[in-house]
């Protein structure tokens, strides 16, 4: 107890409290697991075959513009074009930023409308784009305008005169300091930035030398802009190692522990033109066991990754990714509860809430989002698992707009989607089902391979003998189970049958094959 207290005077934390990043660097692939308690909150991994674009900076070439879309595409060098929206070419600012002009004066500016993106971008112009969400399946990167280079507490817009503060901080007096702090920054003119989340009680000179970093960055970019010939790379996105640095190491975190020494020292040199303090939390791990067995992460990410996620109080969830939604189910499942169903329901609900929002920053699920919680018959209710769930995703990096529950029970919600989910960048689509997460049964494959000989024969009558190629599990079937209807087709047409295992067929595929010639029958 009184341990308890001296921690919490000196804002120390508990054993089993620390936030920690943890870091597996290996030849093909790099992966960040950030851990609290011990408890895998946060997953993000990058492959040499798939680096992530997105937040790369392009010098690109207008190739055709499709007025009935009000987009363009670009090239920037890909195999596919990118898709630039009309509005996504007029200069605007993130929505969750309170606009603070500066000296408190707005230049006046003449509106540019979607009417006039035509006019100013022809085909075959050059053009300045940054990449916002990278391909997805068979859709290219998407692209805007509004080009913005995130440092460690600000984002420097190049081409904005609309500064402002992330939206996210909420305190008015922190608020109140940062627009001063803001207003006090040496901006070029014809320039804006925005605080980040992060800068929430940061000392002024932290900003002052961000800002000089970003300016920097951007003065090698401008150095391109007229020369290079497009498409060109003006600026990638920064890999897995600085974005960590730059995103996850905040004053909370106690320690970084990475298997690679190169990637120590420079993460150091990176963290070193933030703050020395923060190298001491850098540690090189050496043990033999790798390091993500040893923090117990791939168990987590394992079960994370499931499609049936089981929370603390016995209910479950049912998580299926489609092409055009995620869906969502809370189910009660063990939760029987006792007497009183309402309050089982909400406690069920208030967890799904919780475990909703930290799985859809591991699995890094975007786009449009259905959550199907239990029906609950008190408003109250409703409104209390709406506010759990809205203060869990508050955390969260990317971009989120959620609606009430509705009168179906359900709460919609859209997720900033940058890249793919982790799920579909670690899976492949199954050969057998196509993705469907069902196969045939034994049974309706015997009787789709009786009803193909039975057209086979028909349609061939001077075909003998037919050789049927399939897998192993059905020939099984037909062996045991239907040998008797097998050799009623053998006495009705007056023919053959004989069976071949190819090991490589999946359950559902098999051929037909007249068995003198080797000729595939259809």
């Amino acid at each position: 107890m009184i341990l308890d207290t001296i921690r919490g005077f000196f804002g120390l934390k508990k054993k089993g409290e620390e936030k920690e990043i943890v870091i597996s660097c290996e030849r093909l692939e790099r992966r960040v697991a950030v851990l609290e308690g011990g408890r895998l909150e946060e997953f993000s991994i990058e492959r040499d075959s798939d680096r992530q674009i997105s937040g790369s900076i392009y010098k690109g070439k207008v190739k055709n513009l499709e007025p009935g879309l009000k987009a363009m595409f670009v090239d920037i060098g890909l195999d596919k074009n990118a898709f630039l929206h009309y509005w996504d070419a007029i200069p605007g600012l993130d929505p969750g930023v309170e606009v603070i002009e500066r000296n408190g004066k707005k230049k006046p500016q003449k509106r540019i409308t979607a009417n006039d993106i035509p006019k100013i971008y022809s085909p075959g112009s050059d053009i300045i784009v940054q990449v916002t969400k990278g391909p997805i399946g068979t859709k290219g990167p998407r692209v805007t305008t509004n080009i913005s280079l995130a440092g460690r507490y600000l984002v420097l817009m190049p081409f904005s005169d609309q500064s402002g503060v992330s939206r996210k901080i909420e305190d008015p007096k922190e608020r109140q300091r940062l627009r001063r702090i803001l207003t006090e920054l040496d901006l070029p003119d014809g320039m804006a930035v925005i605080i980040r989340t992060v800068g929430e009680g940061q000392k002024a000179r932290f900003f002052v030398r961000d800002l000089h970093v970003l300016l920097e960055q951007w003065k090698s970019i401008s150095g391109d802009l007229e020369t290079a010939r497009a498409p060109k790379l003006l600026l990638p996105e920064p890999d897995l190692i600085e974005r960590t640095v730059r995103d996850f190491l905040t004053d909370e975190v106690d320690r970084i522990i990475v298997d690679d020494l190169d990637s120590v020292n420079r993460m150091k040199d990176l963290v070193g033109a933030i703050s020395k303090r923060s190298q001491r939390k850098i540690k090189h791990y050496t043990e033999a066991v790798p390091i993500f067995e040893k923090f117990n992460i791939d168990k987590q990410i394992d079960a994370a990754l499931r499609r049936q996620v089981w929370l603390p109080c016995g209910g479950y969830l049912v998580i299926d990714e489609t092409e055009a939604l995620v869906a969502i189910d809370v189910n009660t499942g063990r939760n029987k509860g006792g007497k009183d169903q309402d309050k089982t329901i909400l406690q069920t609900n208030l967890e799904a809430a919780e475990e909703i929002a930290r799985q859809l920053r591991l699995r890094n699920i975007g786009g449009l989002i259905v959550l199907d919680f239990i029906d609950m018959r008190n408003p109250r209710d409703q409104k209390a698992v709406l506010t759990t769930f809205k203060d869990h995703v508050k955390r969260d990096k990317a971009r989120t707009h959620i609606l009430p529950i509705s009168q179906l029970g359900l709460m919609e919600m859209t997720r900033q989607r940058v890249q793919e989910s982790i799920s579909r960048a670690v899976y492949m689509e199954c050969p057998s089902c196509k993705g469907k997460g069902i196969i045939k049964s034994p049974e309706t494959m015997s009787v789709e391979i009786q009803r193909a000989l039975t057209r086979v024969m028909k349609l061939h009558p001077g075909v003998r003998e037919v050789r049927v190629v399939l897998n192993a599990d059905v020939l099984d079937r037909l062996k045991k189970e239907d040998e008797e209807i097998l050799i009623d087709l053998e006495r009705k047409f007056q023919g053959r049958l004989s069976f071949r295992v190819n090991a490589k067929f999946h359950f559902e595929e098999f051929k037909l094959v007249n068995a003198l010639t080797d000729e595939e029958l259809s």
